[in-house]
């Protein structure tokens, strides 16, 4: 077995001779916040979105936490981005963060950044642009929203919020 000494790309960037510059959303990054909260219908069904809260497409993306009333006897959701309304609306990549997650039981805060294999611990250091695969910063908004993979069961309207934390 090789015993490993790695650096950050922020560390070997200081390390450096000439120390190299890093972006500041690796080193000294700001957090904002973005928050938003919707209920849930008694009957709604698979494919259903909510989205709750909106970053730019340079953030860098720190932290997506979910937290939920219980859902009566199923429920569940992908939890992704989406084009805003202004931009079509349309799907970017539904489970970028949690694939599926289970909301049957309450949630009271539940780190679901990297709960999907799509936005992986590899991408934690990218702007959303990137980490979305695409070539340039396109310079715009995003949706990020759950969009439920199993029905809610009949009788319960839970509540979902998702706190989506990042830097520019």
């Amino acid at each position: 077995m090789a015993v490993d000494t790695l650096k950050s790309t922020a560390i070997t960037n200081a390390d450096a001779t000439p120390p190299v510059l890093s972006n500041a959303r690796l080193t000294r990054m700001t957090l904002c916040e973005s928050v938003g909260t919707a209920q849930a219908t008694a009957s709604a069904s698979i494919g259903s979105i909510y989205r709750l809260a909106r970053v730019p497409s340079n953030a860098r993306v720190s932290q997506v936490i979910l937290a939920c009333d219980a859902f009566d006897t199923t429920g569940a959701g992908d939890i992704g981005i989406y084009q805003t309304a202004a931009n079509g609306g349309a799907v970017v990549s539904a489970a970028l963060f949690g694939s599926a997650v289970v909301m049957t039981s309450i949630l009271t805060g539940t780190d679901v950044t990297h709960e999907s294999t799509t936005f992986g611990v590899e991408d934690a250091e990218k702007p959303l642009w990137e980490a979305l695969g695409l070539s340039a910063d396109p310079m715009r908004d995003y949706d990020v929203a759950i969009t439920l993979t199993a029905a809610n069961g009949a009788g319960a309207t839970p509540d979902m919020t998702l706190k989506v934390r990042y830097g520019i």
